[in-house]
């Protein structure tokens, strides 16, 4: 079965509040309907059944997109900046035992 929310089961409740506005009735009870076979979380459930009062009361569905692109998701990594010895930091050698600052640590 496809949902009319693409990735569906990894949107957070917070997410998923917002993204339902821009669906019809048929398309909530399609949602409504995975969500009591799969998760059946009494938060989505309620926040989708309300929305379907909302909808048979006469409001319309928002103009979003269910598609768009979500905030929630981290963007890929930049290529960033190379490490190159002009770049890099100085280097670290670490004493062989103890701590040279600290005359309680024999060295």
């Amino acid at each position: 079965m496809g949902l009319p929310l693409p990735d569906y089961d990894h949107l957070p409740t917070s997410s998923l509040q917002h993204r339902i506005r821009a669906l019809t009735a048929g398309e909530l009870e399609q949602v409504l309907d995975y969500e009591r076979s799969h998760a059946d979380r009494a938060q989505v459930r309620t926040m989708v059944e309300a929305r379907l009062e909302q909808l048979r009361a006469g409001a319309e569905p928002s103009s979003g997109d269910p598609d768009a692109t979500r905030p929630e998701t981290a963007p890929p990594p930049s290529s960033g900046g190379k490490v190159t010895p002009q770049t890099s930091g100085p280097p670290i050698n670490p004493p062989s035992q103890g701590v040279p600052s600290n005359p309680a640590q024999p060295r």
